[in-house]
């Protein structure tokens, strides 16, 4: 097996673990209404711990496969990704584990990473949605696990925000001399702050540039532009950048509609969403059911 086969392997089977209940926490059924609605109100304030469980979880699911003498899956925190293999195989095939709690508003969860540490695809994204298995009790469940590959949501994230001079994404500097802890591989995104006139100014100065192909975005020559533009006017640093539910890539859009759309106790995910943000005796209703 090479990397791309291990890859592959432990993508189809994190892709097999819709509807599987995950034993890393479990929230006690509640015996009276009043905590039931309490519940209700809090659920979301879990999905960063049970989130977290469930990213160090997926190591432990990789290792029930028989992977032989080529290595094992191990988990590094903080690391990019997450999850690698750990043995001779070049270059190091890595997934990184994203969780979204879907009775939440979107997926919070960003991908920062630079399209050139994809090169030969060797990183899988997986994205795993999950809620109680009866919506404000019991264990984890995972609804579906989306896997794509991180090269395939880096250019989706650029392709969306790179629009000089409105919007600028800048590249990490080389720091591939330094030792791992100090490497940079983070984009960021700015957005313009001039006025209309700076603006005519900086759109006749991004007129004049070339590209011949979309990849020369990454080239130093053309990151230099960019750098003189920043210099030149006025940008701030968009904090909301790279967040994965904005970037436009069409596996995870339809992976959120599937999700949405998925029926659980007699009500589609989108619907039970609406219904836990409503403090109507509606909501009390249906949660007399599941107690």
């Amino acid at each position: 097996m090479n990397y791309r086969d291990v890859l592959k392997a432990a993508s189809d089977h994190l892709s097999s673990m819709d509807d599987q209940l995950m034993d890393v926490l479990d929230i006690t059924k509640p015996e009276k209404i009043d905590y039931a609605l309490h519940l209700a109100k809090i659920v979301s304030k879990l999905s960063p711990l049970v989130g977290n469980m469930i990213e160090y979880n997926v190591c432990s699911e990789l290792n029930k496969l028989n992977w032989g003498d080529l290595g094992q899956w191990k988990r590094q925190d903080p690391g990019f990704p997450d999850t690698i293999f750990e043995g001779s195989l070049l270059p190091q095939p890595g997934i990184e584990v994203k969780c979204w709690f879907p009775l939440s508003t979107e997926i919070t969860a960003r991908f920062k990473d630079s399209v050139k540490f994809f090169e030969h695809d060797q990183t899988n994204v997986a994205l795993v949605a999950w809620i109680p298995e009866f919506i404000i009790y019991g264990r984890p469940k995972i609804i579906s696990v989306w896997v794509g590959t991180a090269k395939s949501i880096a250019e989706s994230r650029d392709n969306h925000y790179h629009n000089p001079p409105d919007y600028l994404v800048f590249e990490p500097e080389d720091t591939s001399s330094r030792t791992s802890n100090l490497q940079q591989t983070n984009v960021n995104g700015y957005k313009f702050q001039g006025n209309k006139k700076e603006f005519e100014t900086a759109k006749r100065i991004v007129s004049e540039w070339s590209l011949s192909h979309k990849d020369d975005y990454y080239t130093s020559a053309y990151q230099q532009k960019l750098q003189g533009l920043f210099g030149k006017f006025k940008y701030r640093l968009d904090t909301n950048f790279a967040k994965i539910d904005r970037i436009r890539h069409d596996g995870i859009e339809d992976f959120k509609t599937k999700v949405l759309n998925t029926e659980i106790h007699n009500q589609t995910i989108k619907e039970w969403s609406k219904i836990i943000g409503d403090p109507s005796k509606n909501l009390i209703g249906l949660l007399e059911d599941l107690i």
